[in-house]
């Protein structure tokens, strides 16, 4: 779900994140230990490839998405796949993101995106690693979608007033990337060099490449 939201109120310190909850048997954290034991149980997988896939899920960072990036800033061609499907893109470049639908947003000089999860902490994992704590926090699932420009300047991120903002809300079957605008001066650059200036915070939308 994408929607543009202008309006903005005067912003509030963003809360702690949220604790760690190592300690404490939540639903979902049953759910996943039990689903993973009765995977065990019957053969399906063994604790060595569960332990494996979750040592490189934590090893995961922002290249891939900084990859996609910066193959779109030099070839407009991918640009436009890119655009039109994120996914296949994605998969163009050697990239695997699993089933989930992609969905690219391109950053202009009049519209800038950021990325969301109000329900929970849907992010593209595949391509951008772990997500902070920031955005797992409730103030930031809460307060990004009512106002936008006042949490982007917490963030350092100053959005001018006749710019619109578009807040793209993630789903459990569906993730947003922002392609932040290229920044000037950069032209010399090869595809390499490109993708060393894009951060993990420009591709959620609350930083832009300097």
């Amino acid at each position: 779900m994408s929607t543009d939201h202008t309006d903005e109120s005067d912003a509030l310190p963003h809360s702690a994140p949220r604790p760690d909850q190592d300690d404490t048997i939540t639903y979902y954290r049953a759910m996943e230990i039990a689903v993973r034991e009765l995977l065990i149980d019957k053969g399906i997988l063994t604790a060595g490839e569960v332990r494996r896939q979750v040592e490189a899920m934590d090893a995961r960072g922002p290249e891939g998405g900084a990859m996609m990036v910066a193959r779109a800033w030099v070839d407009p061609s991918f640009k436009q796949r890119m655009l039109k499907d994120g996914s296949a893109a994605a998969r163009e470049i050697g990239l695997d993101i699993g089933p989930l639908k992609l969905i690219v947003v391109e950053n202009t000089p009049e519209v800038h995106n950021v990325l969301v999860c109000t329900l929970c902490s849907c992010y593209p994992r595949m391509l951008l690693g772990l997500p902070p704590d920031w955005y797992k926090s409730r103030n930031y699932r809460s307060r990004t979608v009512r106002e936008p420009r006042a949490v982007l300047a917490e963030f350092g991120t100053e959005i001018p007033a006749e710019m619109r903002i578009c807040v793209h809300d993630s789903t459990a079957d569906m993730r947003y990337l922002v392609l932040p605008m290229r920044p000037q001066g950069t032209e010399h650059l090869a595809e390499a060099e490109l993708i060393e200036l894009v951060t993990r915070d420009s591709m959620i939308g609350v930083a832009n490449i300097e």
